[in-house]
């Protein structure tokens, strides 16, 4: 591996005190050795304190208040376009790395160019089984599957953001995550971007990532909110035209919506009817999103 490829690790932060012993650590393990630079979303714990007392290698920056998980990732990314990193790794402040997973990750990136986001293999927290999100969206089943996988790289649609390396010249050409998602949804935009401008997405087999999360009943509030996100996807989705996109988000919530009050769920019907006007409020932040996404140039950065 060339000692001259410079590699930036992004992690957006927030109380991220009882992680930071599982993930800081784990950058630091590399065999490829990496800048880490932590984004804190104004955490109310110790995190800053103890960033600065016992990792003092690591670049800290602080917000005065809690900007999300996309725009904290842009600020990282405008710093590693300014400082001339080659790569940018993004890592989930609950996440850990396998000592080696850069180092393949980066050669795998410099054999094939045409990979816009490179994942690793993410696994649960014990390392026993796959993450329950990582199976769901590449289809797969068990670490046996991926072994078992023919080549050394495998094409996906989407893998969530919480481990993707991307090259700074992709960065460079198709920006950063959109604003217009307050949280979750901005990743996989992202994807789609990538893959609209020509690239692929994919994850390396040989390469190991751990997210320490485990899954949970979703709430209904959340559930609707996932809903809203998912349309809003919808809403700027690149491959739409302007038509096509309004009919796949708002018209397709009031579709939802009636469905729901012919089986008479009143409070169902209410929620999906809130849905579409919220996307039909946004309307001009939509067509914004998507006449800047579609124009090539590192946008909100």
């Amino acid at each position: 591996m060339e000692e001259k490829i410079k590699v930036c690790v992004i992690i957006v932060s927030y109380n991220f005190e009882p992680w930071i012993p599982l993930c800081l650590p784990s950058v630091i393990a590399s065999t490829l050795p990496a800048t880490t630079l932590v984004i804190d979303n104004a955490s109310q714990d110790r995190t800053c304190e103890i960033i600065r007392s016992q990792y003092p290698d690591v670049v800290l920056m602080k917000n005065s208040r809690n900007l999300g998980f996309g725009k904290a990732n842009n600020q990282g990314m405008k710093y590693a376009l300014e400082n001339g990193f080659d790569y940018v790794f993004l890592l989930n402040q609950d996440a850990r790395l396998h000592p080696r997973a850069l180092e393949t990750l980066i050669l795998a990136a410099s054999r094939n160019t045409n990979y816009g986001i490179l994942s690793p293999v993410h696994l649960n927290g014990t390392g026993d089984r796959l993450d329950f999100g990582f199976a769901e969206y590449t289809r797969l089943t068990s670490k046996e599957e991926i072994e078992q996988l023919p080549h050394e790289i495998t094409e996906c649609p989407f893998i969530n953001a919480a481990m993707w390396l991307i090259p700074t010249s992709v960065i460079k050409e198709i920006g950063g995550f959109a604003p217009i998602f307050p949280h979750y949804g901005e990743d996989r935009n992202y994807a789609q971007r990538v893959r609209k401008n020509g690239y692929r997405v994919g994850f390396v087999k040989s390469a190991i990532g751990y997210h320490h999360r485990q899954q949970k009943k979703v709430s209904p509030n959340a559930y609707f909110y996932s809903e809203y996100i998912y349309f809003l996807t919808e809403a700027v989705n690149p491959y739409y035209s302007y038509f096509k996109a309004f009919a796949y988000s708002a018209l397709a919530a009031v579709k939802k919506a009636f469905a729901s009050l012919f089986k008479g769920e009143i409070a169902t019907f209410g929620k999906y009817m809130n849905i579409a006007c919220r996307l039909i409020a946004k309307t001009p932040a939509i067509c914004s999103t998507r006449k800047e996404t579609a124009t090539p140039g590192a946008h909100y950065l």
